[in-house]
């Protein structure tokens, strides 16, 4: 590629980089409609193999999903709330010692807390200004996700028709290339997010049965946190991790903290040495470093969102890279070659 045909597609990626940062709402929501669609396609195929049309496949994926959803926030609650009024005794326990650690070095705690409110009402126009960029947030939020299940519901139904409808407006040349490039794009987001949802099960259901085992209060609610911290490579399970042992700490002591920690890092060593090989493959498997690379940017362009998406986005480049990397390998076919 010579050198100004690699600045003239440097430039169409910043122009397009540009534009997206700019509807990056829409386009945050369109990505995660198709982790959705990835997730919830091959119910919907099966349903049909089974002789429903396309609309009731539809509908009973995603109704079934809606009530998948629906329990799992009834058993939350409940235990969520008793485990909330049994920790605030540890809390307020804790607080105690603290306060009692604070006075034996020759420190005034009261007048920490005196200097933190004093501090915190000199930045009330800061504060509230964040305030009202939260609410813009979630406004951003509410919008995106709606538009996200919505798109999820049409791509279901009927992705591969719009699919093939945008590779006819494309030149004929080109069509077959663009064609493989979806295939490709579509299968390893498929992959990796069917993996994250195993993984992320497999390391909430036994953390969470230690947490239960153990006493630690709020075992459920910290099992689905670290079901959910598993879309987040490896910040997520930290953080999941640490949260954990943080609470066992609270309301347990350090030696259940430290069985808690211990647990954690088995389970996860297990998942990330004989589970996840198994389920991504070698296509998918990603060094740390780069998925923290890839997380930090994510995070810098669309924050929290961008996080999440970081590590899926990039492992579609690595899969595209390493596929046209084979397609430049393989020999062309010998003229006359059947």
């Amino acid at each position: 590629m010579g050198p100004w045909r690699l600045l003239g597609w440097l430039a169409v990626a910043a122009v397009a980089l540009f534009c997206l940062y700019h509807v990056r709402t829409v386009a945050i929501s369109i990505v995660i409609g198709v982790f959705l669609t990835a997730l919830l396609l091959p119910p919907a195929r099966w349903l049909r193999s089974r002789g429903l049309n396309r609309a009731a496949a539809t509908a009973v994926t995603f109704v079934g999903g809606l009530v998948l959803a629906g329990t799992l926030i009834a058993l939350l609650v409940p235990p969520t709330v008793a485990s909330v009024s049994e920790l605030r005794t540890s809390v307020d326990q804790v607080l105690r010692d603290v306060h009692r650690l604070v006075a034996a070095v020759g420190l005034d705690d009261q007048r920490l807390l005196t200097q933190a409110r004093d501090y915190l009402s000199g930045q009330g126009g800061q504060i509230t200004t964040g305030a009202l960029a939260g609410v813009r947030t979630v406004g951003e939020v509410v919008v995106g996700t709606v538009l996200a299940a919505i798109l999820s519901v049409y791509f279901v139904h009927g992705g591969d028709r719009l699919f093939r409808w945008l590779v006819d407006l494309a030149p004929a040349s080109a069509r077959t290339r663009l064609t493989r490039t979806g295939d490709l794009i579509f299968a390893v987001i498929g992959r990796y997010i069917r993996g994250v949802a195993i993984v992320g099960a497999f390391d909430g259901f036994f953390i969470g049965l230690a947490l239960w085992i153990l006493g630690v209060p709020l075992a459920l609610p910290l099992a689905v946190l670290t079901f959910v911290g598993a879309f987040l490579p490896v910040v997520g399970a930290f953080m999941a991790g640490l949260l954990a042992a943080v609470v066992a700490l609270v309301a347990k002591g350090w030696l259940v903290a430290l069985i808690v920690v211990a647990v954690t890092v088995a389970v996860q060593q297990l998942e990330g040495h004989v589970l996840a090989p198994q389920i991504y493959g070698k296509a998918l498997d990603l060094p740390g470093a780069v998925i923290l690379v890839a997380i930090t940017v994510g995070s810098v362009i669309a924050g929290i969102t961008g996080a999440f998406l970081a590590a899926p986005v990039t492992s579609v480049i690595v899969a595209l890279v390493q596929s046209r990397r084979k397609a430049v390998r393989e020999p062309a076919p010998a003229p006359g070659s059947a």
